[in-house]
C-alpha cells in the first residue's frame, strides 16, 4: 500500500508503546513514513493519532491539542511510578467522603506548574528520568506549566474513583491522581487510564493498529485550524512556498487550493503569510 497519505484514528491496546503501534502500521501498510502525535503510556489504551506518508509533516499542528481521559484512580496506596505498574511505597486507611475527593480533584482544574514524575521520559542533562530511576538515582525535571479544563468523578466506591479529565498536551495524568491521594492525606495511584479524545477526535471513531485500513484524507489532520481558500494564482504561489499577504489570523492556518487540495499550513509574521510546512503535490 505505497504512496497513502492521511491520518490514522487508532486504538492503542495496553502493553504496548506508542512507537511499538507506529511498528505495527508500518508494516500493516508496508509503509516508512508513519509517526505519531503523542505518545501514551504502555499501561494506557485509547485513542493515538498517527500520521502516514505527507500526514506526518502535518503531526506538530495535533500535538499540542487537548486531550481527554477516563481512569481509575486508588486512594490509600501510593507507588513509585504513581501508577499500578509502580511498587507500593506507602499505604494508608481511607476516610475520605464523595464531598473531599471531589473538592481535591475541583481544586487541579486551572493552570498549575506540575514536576513530570521521576518515572517519565523527560529528559535532565542529556539522560532519561526512569532510566535514573531504575538505577535509584535521583533527577529531576523542571515543572512545567499545564492546564486541566475539567476534572469529574463518575464513582466512587470508598476506595477506587473513576474519573473523566481533560487537560492540556503534557498534562500528567497520574501526577493529578497522586495529588488528589495527597490533599486527602492517604496517598493514591493510578489503576487505569484510557484516552477518549484529542481535540476534535474521539475514540469511537478509532480503528485497531492491525488492522488500519485506509487512513482519512490529510486535511483531516489540520480540519482544526482556520481555513484559508486561495486563489489558483496564489495557490500556484504558496506550493512554491512563497510568502503571501497577511490573512488576519493569529496562530497556523491551513491554505487550500481552488480544486479542494490542501496546499500547506501558514502563519502570519510581520506583516506577511509566511509557510510553516508545503505540502508537495
Amino acid at each position: 500500500m505505497s504512496g497513502v497519505d492521511g491520518l490514522l484514528l487508532l486504538d492503542k491496546p495496553p502493553g504496548v508503546t506508542s512507537h511499538d503501534v507506529v511498528d505495527e502500521v508500518r508494516r500493516a501498510l508496508g509503509m516508512r513514513k508513519v509517526g505519531h502525535a503523542g505518545t501514551l503510556d504502555p499501561m494506557a489504551t485509547g485513542l493515538l493519532l498517527v500520521g502516514v506518508g505527507r500526514a506526518t509533516r502535518l503531526l506538530r499542528f495535533l500535538v499540542g491539542l487537548h486531550k481527554t481521559y477516563e481512569g481509575t484512580g486508588r486512594l490509600g496506596e501510593e507507588t513509585d511510578t504513581l501508577d499500578a505498574e509502580g511498587e507500593v511505597v506507602r499505604t494508608a486507611p481511607v476516610g475520605s467522603a464523595r464531598s473531599d475527593l471531589e473538592r481535591a480533584m475541583t481544586a487541579l482544574v486551572g493552570e498549575s506548574m506540575q514536576r513530570p514524575p521521576a518515572y517519565s521520559a523527560v529528559r535532565v542533562g542529556g539522560r532519561k528520568l526512569y532510566e535514573a530511576a531504575r538505577k535509584g538515582q535521583e533527577l529531576e525535571a523542571a515543572p512545567r506549566r499545564v492546564s486541566v479544563e475539567a476534572f469529574d468523578l463518575l464513582a466512587f466506591d470508598g476506595r477506587d474513583f473513576e474519573f473523566r479529565v481533560t487537560c492540556s498536551s503534557g498534562t500528567y495524568v497520574r501526577v493529578l491522581v497522586a495529588d488528589v491521594g495527597h490533599a486527602l492525606g492517604c496517598g493514591a495511584h493510578l489503576v487505569r487510564l484510557a484516552r477518549t479524545a484529542i481535540g476534535p477526535f474521539r475514540l469511537e471513531d478509532a480503528v485497531p493498529p492491525d488492522a488500519p485500513g485506509l487512513p482519512l484524507p490529510v486535511q483531516a489532520a489540520v480540519a482544526h485550524l482556520p481555513r484559508v481558500d486561495l486563489e489558483p494564482e496564489k495557490a500556484r504561489v504558496a506550493s512554491h512556498g512563497s510568502v503571501l499577504d497577511p490573512a488576519g489570523i493569529e496562530g497556523p492556518y491551513a491554505v487550500f487550493a481552488p480544486t479542494g487540495t490542501l496546499v500547506g499550513v501558514y502563519r502570519d509574521h510581520g506583516g506577511q503569510a509566511r509557510p510553516e510546512v508545503i505540502l508537495p503535490s
